[in-house]
């Protein structure tokens, strides 16, 4: 018998089914090459060949030779199949073993390990050797009843909803307590400007100025250092702290604890100082009953908390549209098989339904009019149109007789069709596009990538930016202030202009360009 050799070969630049059946026509011409069976969307072609003839070099040259671009692959372990079984009916480790020894005895079964506790078999198996019933029926023959473990099929870990509501929670939590913060934010700048302006005309004395200030509603003051405004915002600032900030905290701890520095960090940074710095200069105040109004910072964490909590909303909105759509393409996959075996001249001899994951590659599969092609296959025997609109796009139904390659997922139309199965499992056109998306979707591209490794470097450098900017004001201060003047006050004034420096470096840096991108 001449020995037959398997290997992958990646091809690149194939654009559409006639890329495929080029490549494969092609090559089934050539000395030594068995078989050749092309991926359109895994971009893989499995090639079996006689090494005595041809080597994968040479055959990856072909393709090459074809216009395309083609390397082999060194990790051949693509191929298996892996099966995951239930299996019922075991009692104890003789079970078990039972099972794994005749498995790993038959031909095709590469590796194969039971589980007792969990009642699981996960098996590996070469697809050209074997198939899934096949090994079903192995362990049946043994006494023992399996069944498939199901696979999630609604792609529910791409579901993005709850995120999209806590966001969307967190943004309009943060957006009621910051409308009114601005707008009495904005009534005092306009009420400010207003009085500067009266200043310069009517030559007012300063005093009268403070009477007229401090006159406002909002200047009053409720007990002596609080005035309205502080009270207010105070009272505003808090519920946004916490449920509007709640989620940022949660990450920020959970970064920290890994000894990394995120967006979150900075973001809980900005918020937590403002906040504390705010509420200790009030109750400082309050303790010297001063006349004049501390200046606090309670409108940054509103303001802040609810831009950022906007930019995550919208995020997740767009990754739940991909996802969306993705959970349609997965619910376009046929569930059954029919399943028929064929005498001489192609007779019908017997017919079973089975689960699609248990279709074989070479299996013979039989699909009605109106049915859902349940793997890729070729046709062997009628002719029909079938809808492939789900990949192509295309309205026009398609004519397919003998030979046309057929989509799973397509929708067969008006004539019966016998098709032998070439690609099942995650091998399927179907299979390979939702696998593709999923991993759109996970994996990060190059730029976030970098920019999410900016910002480790960036939190510190910050922070540390912020520190300089308070230590420095207050040096610049202590150094350039007349020191006659009374200590005590001085050095409040100084420390708190300081910290209002500081605060503001953080506060601008916290909603950067880069963190809200």
């Amino acid at each position: 018998a001449k020995s037959v050799s398997k290997c992958y070969v990646q091809v690149t630049g194939m654009t559409c089914a006639s890329c495929v059946a080029n490549i494969e026509r092609n090559l089934r011409r050539e000395d030594g090459i068995h078989s050749i069976l092309v991926a359109l969307m895994a971009g893989k072609a499995e090639v079996r060949y006689n090494p005595a003839v041809i080597q994968p070099p040479a055959i990856a040259e072909l393709i090459r030779e074809l216009g395309f671009g083609a390397t082999v692959m060194e990790n051949c372990g693509e191929g298996d199949g892996i099966l995951d079984l239930v299996v019922r009916g075991m009692t104890s480790a003789a079970c078990v073993h039972k099972i794994e020894s005749t498995l790993m005895k038959t031909n095709g079964v590469l590796y194969c390990s039971v589980a007792l506790a969990t009642n699981k078999a996960h098996i590996k198996y070469d697809p050209e050797i074997i198939g899934p019933r096949d090994i079903i029926q192995v362990i049946k023959n043994l006494g023992f009843t399996t069944t498939l473990v199901k696979k999630d099929r609604s792609a529910s870990h791409l579901d993005h909803r709850q995120e999209i509501r806590q966001w969307r929670r967190s943004f309009f939590v943060s957006l009621a307590f910051c409308i009114p913060v601005m707008a009495m934010m904005i009534y005092m700048m306009v009420m400010d400007s207003q009085l500067s302006d009266a200043h310069k005309h009517h030559n007012m004395s300063d005093e009268e100025m403070e009477a007229i200030h401090s006159s406002m509603f909002l200047e009053r003051q409720l007990l002596p250092g609080l005035s309205v405004m502080n009270f207010l915002s105070f009272l505003l600032c808090v519920p946004v702290q916490m449920f509007g900030g709640w989620h940022f905290y949660i990450q920020a701890y959970k970064a920290l604890k890994h000894r990394t520095a995120n967006m979150d960090v900075l973001i809980v940074l900005a918020t937590s100082i403002a906040f504390v710095y705010s509420f200790v200069i009030l109750l400082v105040a309050m303790a010297e009953k001063a006349k004049a109004n501390p200046v606090t910072f309670f409108d940054t964490p509103p303001m802040l908390l609810a831009f950022i909590s906007l930019g995550r909303w919208l995020e997740h909105v767009a990754k739940g549209k991909t996802s969306e759509a993705l959970a349609r393409l997965i619910s376009l996959q046929a569930t059954e098989a029919t399943i028929v075996t064929l005498g001489p001249d192609n007779i019908l001899l017997s017919e079973e339904q089975v689960d699609v994951e248990l279709v074989q590659r070479g299996d013979i599969v039989k699909v009605v009019p109106g049915g859902k092609f349940p793997v890729d296959g070729r046709v062997i025997e009628g002719h029909s149109m079938v809808d492939e609109s789900l990949i192509t796009g295309e309205a026009m139904p398609v004519t397919k007789k003998p030979g046309n390659t057929v989509i799973a997922g397509s929708i067969n139309q008006n004539g019966s069709l016998l098709i032998s199965a070439t690609h099942v499992g995650a091998d399927t056109t179907l299979s390979q596009i939702v696998k593709l998306v999923e991993e759109a979707q996970t994996s990060k591209a190059p730029i976030q990538q970098f920019a999410d490794k900016l910002s480790g470097y960036f939190v510190p450098f910050i922070v540390v930016v912020s520190v300089v900017t308070l230590f420095a004001w207050i040096i610049i201060g202590f150094v350039d202030f007349e020191i006659v003047e009374k200590y005590f006050l001085v050095t409040e004034v100084i420390i708190r202009f300081a910290f209002q420096a500081s605060i503001t470096v953080l506060c601008i840096a916290c909603p950067c360009s880069l963190g809200l991108a």
